[in-house]
């Protein structure tokens, strides 16, 4: 109130107003142009503030402040940093200065009943000592708490008495940092010199910032006059009045502007730092950030707007904002702990969570609460905790979950536990944990043993075009791997029959002993269900009702079931009979209803995405990253499993119902890759076994014929020649000798001259071999096997290559013989 008042004078007189210790923002909101504050404002260390609690991941704080403006004027500025780092004020704690030991007792004690263990002080010396002198009687500053004093105490923590000092270990503050220069050093030995020559009863001062800011205050001032000069420091009388007290009589200072403009471009280093008053406010961005141990305190870190949280300034890796606690050097927590403080507490003497569990009748397995009417009491499985139920003592359900959430929003409850799913809307109200189940809700329909019942459920799979593709591929396939094994593969020769049996056995082999499903859904699709107008079930009070409404499912197509017993029943029943085709919920709940009647049902997949169970807290609770932290060391490992195998079951004698159906068949689109590189290769296959087969018997096939339907019979004198075996391959190679025992004298042509088998001598080079091949009648002409006489490949004279071929001539009983291939046999 006196600097409002001064600063106030000041302006209406146009005379400088200089403070040098007033560092309250709310003196600024004044926009008094002749007020320049000499001292650093409070608000402009609640960032530093706000990066400690960043950094040790602190979701609540409570500030401590002196009842009045000075204490009043940081409030805003703090709660709106810890706002920007996620951390909220869920009390403010105001003492008046005049306070007595008792009511600063009484309002600790307050404060002990709370969660919150981080507290914020900022308040004056004298009174701060009081505070930390009773918290330390009450047990306040024991292991667990954090206490943060704000510039305000820190900068004069050395003139505070030892018995409050030692109140104050493991205490962190925020302290206005002075670099350490040549020039203060050699003020401070003369000002200590000078302190003591007029106070010799006054032993270990210090020289404080406070100090060093009133000097640098007196320098820029005398800077300024020396600019101005001293001449009209008068007053200008601006209006005469009689009554004395005005205060308007004082008149305007004749100089006063032209001081302030002065005031205004001052800049040098002072002992403070680097001085200047831009908008009429000292300059000053860095502070320290101490640890109170023993009988000083530790320097620990370093705060900049720049670079945030620094080990020490200057440092080379200093380009980005930074707030972790590895920047930080080691603390001496209250209680002389080394351990880090969660920043909460379940108070033991203070009011108990009250925690809400749903009620309902089936699934108990989450979370059970019975009714015991003789005492009319409720007893929760697992919890100590409030049920969400009516007041008619009967133990029913006092609403949906959202309703129980909403409980939290309204203060009704401190928390939420139980199977209660995590989604955006409920998030608007509360803070959920991690999830600790997984997420989804899904839909259960009974299934059809397709083996007993349908004779051809290997078609469902795949589409028609599908199929006809498939057979297609499967007869040509077949007949490319009968034109490469027929001639040289005896597997591949015989009655036709037999030949096109073999080939088609080995395409539809893969097809007959695939493994079909034997177990099909009898609703594949929601939509499905939606378009049938079939009745689907959801479990009570159940946020699914809004999901499926939203999907387009008529109400009046909808039904409620309470437990595993009652879904079994009405899906037993059956939609045509007052039951229902489908029951949609969430994916654990599903799970848990299967473990009993997979033999009968199965799940399909996931239709909505949700984030699973987790636990509802007070929106910005501590507790949230705690809990969730907790969850997430057991998820993460085996104990999760083991928790599951405990309270839910294993599923046994079942199928696995872990895999869950899609819907819809597999079309052409899924394979016409696999088409593609199948067709080329068969296509390419057969192209080059033909070509091999013309160019290699080009000299049989090529025999003239006469002009009458030459292009028939040369056609069907190819397929008679690839009817007959390729006895160069390496299959019938060492059956050559048998195959034409007996033939050596057929007709006589070139029959002479063979080699013994008896003796030495090389066989006549005139020699050949002739084989009769059999025939595979193309034309149904009853045309007999023909015979062909190979010349020897080592004979050096001419050889014989007669091809004789009996046709069927309609003039002439006797068959003909062709022209010989060779002009000299």
């Amino acid at each position: 109130m006196q600097a409002n008042f001064v600063i106030d004078l000041g302006e209406k007189a146009q005379v400088p107003i200089i403070s040098f210790s007033a560092t309250s923002p709310s003196l600024t909101s004044l926009r008094s142009s002749y007020f320049f504050q000499v001292a650093q404002n409070d608000s402009s260390q609640v960032k530093a503030i706000s990066a400690i609690i960043q950094a040790y991941g602190w979701r609540e704080a409570v500030p401590i402040y002196i009842d009045n403006e000075y204490g009043q004027g940081i409030i805003p500025f703090l709660i709106d940093a810890l706002q920007n780092v996620d951390a909220r004020v869920p009390y403010r704690s105001a003492i008046p200065s005049s306070a007595s030991d008792d009511q600063i007792g009484q309002e600790l004690y307050k404060l002990m009943t709370m969660q919150t263990r981080v507290f914020i002080v900022h308040m004056s010396t004298n009174l701060s000592s009081r505070l930390f002198t009773k918290a330390k009687e009450i047990g306040m500053m024991s292991e667990g708490y954090v206490w943060i004093i704000t510039s305000g105490m820190t900068n004069s923590i050395r003139s505070i008495e030892s018995s409050a000092h030692n109140s104050m270990q493991g205490v962190l503050g925020v302290k206005t940092y002075v670099p350490n220069t040549k020039e203060l050093e050699n003020f401070t030995v003369r000002w200590k010199r000078k302190f003591h020559q007029d106070n010799p009863t006054i032993l270990n001062v210090e020289l404080n910032v406070i100090g060093l800011w009133a000097y640098d205050a007196f320098s820029a001032l005398a800077r300024a006059v020396e600019i101005v000069g001293t001449t009209n420091f008068g007053f200008e009388k601006t209006n005469a009045s009689s009554n004395l007290t005005d205060l308007e009589t004082f008149g305007v200072s004749l100089n006063g502007p032209k001081l302030r403009e002065a005031l205004w471009g001052t800049r040098f280093r002072g002992l403070s730092g680097e001085f200047s008053l831009d908008n009429g406010q000292l300059q000053s961005s860095t502070f320290q950030i101490i640890n109170v141990n023993g009988n000083g305190e530790r320097e620990i870190a370093f705060w900049t707007p720049e670079n945030g949280l620094v080990r020490k300034l200057n440092s080379t890796n200093t380009s980005t904002y930074s707030t972790s606690r590895y920047n930080l050097g080691p603390i001496i927590w209250p209680g002389d702990s080394s351990s880090v403080p969660k920043g909460w507490e379940i108070p033991t003497n203070g009011k108990k969570l009250r925690i809400g569990v749903p009620v309902k009748d089936g699934f108990s397995e989450f979370v059970k609460v019975t009714h015991d009417p003789s005492t009319n009491t409720t007893h929760v499985k697992g919890y100590e905790y409030i049920p969400f139920a009516k007041p008619n003592g009967e133990g029913e359900s006092a609403g949906t979950y959202n309703d129980m959430v909403y409980q939290i929003f309204l203060g009704n409850f401190d928390a939420v536990v139980g199977d209660t799913t995590i989604i955006a809307n409920r998030s608007n109200f509360v803070d959920f944990t991690l999830p600790y189940t997984e997420s989804g809700v899904s839909m259960i329909v009974p299934i059809k043993d397709s083996e007993r019942k349908n004779a051809w459920v290997f078609l469902k799979p795949l589409t028609w075009d599908l199929w006809i593709t498939s057979g297609c591929f499967f007869v040509f396939i077949g007949f490319v791997i009968w034109v490469l094994e027929h001639r040289i593969n005896e597997e591949f020769r015989g009655p036709p029959s037999h030949e096109i049996g073999t080939s088609l056995w080995y395409s539809f082999s893969t097809m007959v002993f695939a493994q079909l499903q034997q177990l099909q859904p009898t609703v594949t699709d929601v939509n499905q269900l939606i378009k049938s107008g079939e009745y689907v079930g959801y479990l009570q009070g159940s946020f699914v009702l809004g999901i499926l409404k939203g999907m387009g499912f008529d109400e009046t197509k909808l039904k409620v079931y309470n437990s595993t017993e009652e879904c079994d029943e009405l899906l037993s029943k059956g939609s045509a009979n007052g039951g229902i085709a489908a029951a949609i919920d969430e994916i654990p709940y599903m799970k848990l209803f299967l473990r009993n009647y997979c033999s009968k049902y199965t799940m399909l997949e996931s239709i909505y995405k949700t984030d699973g169970f987790g636990f509802a807290f007070p929106i910005g609770s501590p507790l949230v990253s705690d809990v969730s932290r907790a969850i997430l060391n057991v998820t993460e490992g085996e104990k999760m499993k083991q928790i599951e195998k405990t309270w839910l079951g294993e599923q046994t004698n079942c199928p696995d119902s872990s895999t869950q159906v899609s819907s819809g068949g597999l079309s052409l689109a899924s394979f016409w890759g696999l088409f593609l590189i199948a067709g080329s290769a068969s296509l390419s296959a057969l192209i080059i076994s033909v070509s091999m087969f013309l160019y290699k018997e080009r000299h049989k096939i090529l025999v003239r014929f006469d002009s009458e339907r030459s292009i028939w019979r040369r056609v069907r004198h190819t397929f008679r020649i690839f009817d007959g075996k390729d006895l160069s391959s390496h299959t019938f190679r060492k059956r050559a000798p048998q195959d034409i025992s007996g033939i050596d004298s057929v007709h006589g042509i070139g029959a002479s001259d063979h080699a013994s088998p008896n003796n030495n001598y090389p066989p006549s080079p005139s020699s050949c071999s002739v084989h009769i091949e059999p025939h595979f009648d193309f034309s149904n002409s009853g045309t007999p096997p023909r015979e062909y006489c190979h010349p020897n490949p080592n004979g050096h004279s001419f050889q014989l290559a007669q091809a004789i071929e009996l046709i069927d001539h309609p003039n002439q009983e006797e068959p003909r013989i062709p022209e010989i291939a060779h002009e000299n046999c």
